[in-house]
């Protein structure tokens, strides 16, 4: 009965505390918008009463969400990231950062259904939609593998959580498992979401020779794969496209040197829009989907390295790009699993892999939206 707000009390504590470091934060680039709101209510009004909200993390979520957004008169849709507000924004409905957990209890009002993406178990969140009338629904649900440790140690706390969460539509048989163990009370398996994303590129890029694209890289996934890419001859153009907007200046320090050294063209997509040197930089918000299209084939990052995880494959695999990734993929492992031909190499082996790419790869599972539309139907 005192959980809420005890939990409450913790976390307005913590916001307390850790102001003053979130205002030095909010002045990056990357943070100076959903900072001020999340945790400051800074411009960031409540939505209107009695409609559907939709809350997701980022971009990725966002998207797969949308085929529920778009049968949804005047959605309302939170985030938390600068990426996800900006792809939420393209719906037609009122977009808001979420606020951190403390303020919702002024900010969030009445709605008849709360729709919540993958694993945003933000227990206020729930909680408060609950008592104020709303219908719960997690949907995507998914409980990766080297989260699950970390899940199971905090089982009691998301109990709690799932007492305020009607229904939870889960990616796989093993997501259900765990979000039962974890004491969800009703759950069915509906596939992954962002299986149904089809990208659609805007526009084709010119380029001298065949196009190979090193996808949402990390350091030192971008020396990794440069050099493997020069060992094996330097075959076609080498696109590199790092994960994180602030890495930009870094890496094209880094390209520039090793195009200086092995005499190779280089540019900046930013100072020059095609694809026509040796190497090049994409270092342009929002391009990937379009790069992708131009492929022939894909190397996919966050792979390489056992801190990440891996990417979603989906992209590349809808476009019928070849992908070449590697071994460390542990928090994609549903999505690799729905894609049938992704090339899996250590790094010392890209090399090799690179004169011999695969087929393109195909998408073999299937996705279930019928028993979310049933619930909405029943609210809307």
């Amino acid at each position: 009965m005192f959980f809420p707000y005890i939990y409450t009390l913790l976390t307005a504590l913590a916001l307390i505390v850790t102001s003053p470091l979130l205002l030095i934060i909010a002045i990056r680039q990357k943070y100076r918008r959903s900072i001020p709101a999340r945790f400051f209510l800074f411009r960031n009004s409540p939505f209107p009463e009695g409609g559907v909200h939709f809350h997701a993390c980022s971009f990725g979520e966002v998207r797969a969400l949308a085929p529920l957004i778009e049968r949804t008169e005047r959605p309302r849709i939170s985030v938390i990231t600068q990426t996800g507000f900006d792809e939420a924004q393209k719906y037609g409905g009122e977009v808001r950062f979420l606020p951190f957990e403390p303020w919702l209890w002024l900010w969030l009002k009445p709605q008849k259904a709360l729709v919540v993406a993958e694993a945003e178990l933000w227990f206020l969140l729930f909680f408060l939609a609950k008592r104020r009338g709303a219908k719960t629904i997690l949907v995507n649900a998914r409980i990766s593998d080297p989260s699950y440790p970390k899940y199971r140690r905090f089982q009691w706390f998301y109990r709690e959580i799932f007492n305020y969460v009607d229904v939870v539509f889960a990616q796989t048989e093993e997501d259900r498992k765990r979000l039962e163990e974890l004491g969800a009370k009703r759950v069915e398996v509906t596939g992954n979401l962002k299986l149904l994303v089809q990208p659609k590129p805007t526009r084709r890029y010119r380029k001298s020779s065949s196009l190979i694209t090193a996808a949402s890289t990390h350091d030192p996934e971008e020396e990794i794969i440069a050099t493997a890419w020069i060992e094996a001859g330097a075959p076609g153009t080498l696109v590199v496209v790092p994960r994180h907007p602030e890495r930009f200046d870094e890496v094209d320090e880094l390209l520039s040197h090793i195009a200086r050294r092995e005499g190779l063209s280089y540019h900046r997509l930013r100072d020059r829009e095609e694809l026509d040197s040796k190497l090049v930089l994409a270092d342009r918000m929002g391009e990937l989907v379009n790069i992708y299209g131009s492929s022939d084939l894909v190397i996919l990052g966050g792979s390489f390295i056992p801190d990440v995880g891996g990417h979603n494959p989906i992209e590349p695999a809808s476009l019928g790009v070849p992908i070449i990734s590697g071994p460390y993929y542990h928090n994609q492992r549903a999505t690799y699993q729905a894609v049938q031909g992704i090339k899996i190499v250590e790094g010392e082996k890209l090399s090799e892999a690179l004169l011999t790419p695969p087929p393109p790869p195909k998408i073999q599972e299937k996705i279930d939206l019928e028993p979310i539309y049933r619930e909405l139907e029943d609210v809307v």
